[in-house]
């Protein structure tokens, strides 16, 4: 189940920085989400700090400054 939401958690970042996302619905969507879920884990990335905003004239979610979600482990 993990390893479920990590993926999906990558596939939300990569289609945020194409701004390829679409309006919420159809995010929704391509995510195979429901779009109460789709905001679930949109509040979660930016809980972690993700500036994620909508543009509602391209329908399309974007990061306000260029950046990239990652959750991993760093041996220092």
């Amino acid at each position: 189940m993990a390893k479920r939401i990590l993926e999906r958690l990558k596939r939300i970042d990569r289609l945020i920085r194409l701004k390829a996302t679409g309006k919420p619905s159809d995010f929704a969507n391509r995510l195979e989400l429901s779009e109460s879920s789709m905001y679930g884990y949109l509040a979660l990335m930016k809980s972690f700090g993700a500036p994620i905003k909508f543009d509602k004239f391209r329908n399309t979610y974007y990061y306000e400054y260029s950046g990239e979600f990652k959750i991993f482990f760093e041996k220092k």
